[in-house]
């Protein structure tokens, strides 16, 4: 997939989303909330994130999922990718899992991703890419470097 297809899909389940706005957990989903996208946080401490239900798995949203963006520690993405691949299995919805700047896939997970129809997009800001493919102006955090 084309990364620029990746934004005509809308809804963005975000692992590891974050309520503090100093943090880019936090600033990349508002980003793209602020850009027309439906952002689901997904987040096991957190109640409301940018004013949406946050969900503590990725398994316990009900609605369709196009796009998994991943804050997480590159160790945590097999485990993600499994939630993923069973979601894809059982519902037939993820279609991008897209890793945030500094997060990478071990190996095997991309092939394991791929063999489902899923792209993966590592080492990647969802927002730097956004704005500059759109001709956007990225948000900074607010009171901290994140």
């Amino acid at each position: 997939m084309d990364v620029k297809e990746v934004f005509k899909l809308k809804t963005i389940a975000v692992v590891g989303a974050s309520r503090d706005p100093a943090k880019w957990a936090h600033v990349v989903p508002l980003y793209l909330k602020q850009m027309g996208y439906r952002i689901i946080p997904i987040n096991p401490s957190a109640g409301e994130i940018l004013g949406e239900r946050a969900y503590k798995s990725l398994l316990e949203v009900p609605e369709p999922v196009d796009v998994v963006q991943v804050f997480r520690p590159s160790e945590e993405v097999p485990k993600i990718a499994e939630e993923v691949l069973k979601r894809r299995m059982e519902r037939g919805d993820v279609k991008v899992v897209w890793l945030q700047l500094g997060i990478k896939a071990p190996p095997g997970v991309r092939e394991a991703l791929e063999r489902e129809g899923i792209a993966l997009f590592e080492d990647m800001c969802m927002m730097e890419t956004h704005a500059r493919l759109f001709g956007h102006t990225p948000l900074q955090p607010q009171g901290g470097k994140g």
